[in-house]
């Protein structure tokens, strides 16, 4: 079952705001018991927003699932030794810090690396570990931009555009799970454990995977085509009598079934558009000839008429469309968790596919310093030493008062 495959690996989670705590929800959600170590008035991502519920960001609520909360200060001598300590008994390390920040404390992978030879430790930073760029510091939109995503993007001729979601962010929080996981395979067949350098530069350079090879073939920087693929036409959205319709019938066979759709015999044999690279490379005229006829009707009515010669087409949803729709409901990606400020919070779930896993309730996004004493406990951490750690303010739990009262 897939949402056990990691049961009993230890994660401690240095993460903040998104790509690392990405990271350490896919985790979490194949069963690994992650804790997430913030500091103890909680990590940056709890500040970000809108939009709100009830005072919780929702940012924070959406990567954050299936965690436990141990809130600590890191800038003391305790806090780190407390930290190193449980260290020894961990499987991996997340953290997203700027190069050398986790070294100031001593936790760094070349200090853990001699006491825990098989420790898996990934670090996420913007530009990598090693270079020049290594300590320049980023957020999605920068990454965005250096990554050339943003050139991209739009109609020829408009400003730059960046992907509103944060997709650097996630897409190197992607990767960097991979990485995980393969060094753990690797932990079982050698007993050695790594440091893994994430970019989220060269995490966003791979997402246009196809973009930057068509470059280096071409020496030629990609036009911006607006919803157009630049390798196929017509694989774009046209605008219909009351919205607008995605289509892809760059293949010869729906290419002819679309003219014949259409009721266009003439342009399956004009000389411009008569292979992909013809349309391609004349994809302004096809336009114009397939933009007058694709507004005399509704989307409804092409989604018939179109599906029914297996001509691929979707609607261009807006979000309240796609979480109505048919697909979203079927594809079991909806899911809520009960969170005990924000209440019931509606977010998309697993997305690896279903599971006949019997855990079918995630659990929401912890409360800063949720599970600082049952965390401490369970890692060996003496009633006393945490009375002392409370006392002196270098850990804090949600209930700090009530939880000293009873050590």
């Amino acid at each position: 079952m897939i949402r056990d495959s990691l049961r009993g690996i230890r994660v401690l989670d240095f993460s903040h705001v998104l790509a690392g705590p990405v990271c350490s929800m896919m985790l979490a959600d194949l069963g690994a018991d992650v804790v997430k170590i913030e500091p103890p008035f909680g990590e940056l991502g709890r500040k970000i927003g809108p939009p709100w519920i009830n005072g919780e960001s929702v940012a924070n609520l959406s990567v954050n699932r299936n965690k436990r909360s141990l809130a600590i200060d890191l800038k003391t001598e305790a806090g780190q030794r407390t930290i190193r300590e449980m260290v020894r008994q961990a499987d991996v390390i997340v953290e997203n810090f700027r190069p050398g920040v986790m070294a100031t404390w001593g936790l760094d992978y070349a200090s853990l690396e001699a006491t825990h030879g098989k420790l898996v430790y990934c670090s996420i930073s913007a530009f990598g570990q090693t270079g020049a760029a290594r300590s320049r510091p980023a957020v999605d939109g920068i990454i965005q931009a250096a990554s050339g995503l943003m050139s991209t993007l739009g109609e020829p001729g408009s400003a730059p555009l960046k992907v509103p979601v944060p997709v650097a962010d996630m897409v190197g929080g992607y990767m960097a799970t991979i990485a995980v996981l393969a060094a753990l395979h690797q932990v079982r067949c050698s007993g050695a454990g790594q440091h893994l350098d994430i970019s989220l530069f060269t995490a966003a350079v791979t997402l246009q995977q196809v973009g930057f090879t068509s470059f280096l073939a071409s020496n030629t920087d990609p036009e911006k085509v607006g919803s157009a693929a630049p390798y196929a036409s017509p694989n774009e959205a046209f605008q219909t009598r009351d919205g607008w319709l995605m289509i892809a019938a760059y293949h010869p066979h729906r290419w002819t079934s679309l003219c014949e759709v259409l009721d266009l015999p003439h342009l399956e044999s004009d000389p411009r558009f008569v292979t992909n690279t013809d349309r391609v490379r004349n994809r302004a005229a096809l336009r114009r000839a397939l933009d007058e006829c694709f507004v005399t009707r509704t989307t409804s009515e092409w989604i018939d008429l179109l599906a029914a010669r297996d001509i691929l087409c979707a609607p261009v949803s807006t979000y309240s469309e796609v979480v109505n729709s048919r697909e979203y409901r079927e594809s079991g990606i909806d899911s809520s968790v009960d969170h005990p400020i924000a209440g019931k919070v509606r977010l998309p779930g697993f997305v690896l596919g279903k599971s006949d896993d019997l855990r079918t309730t995630d659990v929401a996004a912890p409360l800063v310093g949720q599970h600082s004493i049952e965390v401490l406990q369970e890692y060996g951490v003496a009633n006393e030493e945490i009375a002392e750690l409370l006392g002196r303010g270098v850990i804090r739990t949600a209930a700090a008062q009530e939880a000293a009262a009873s050590l």
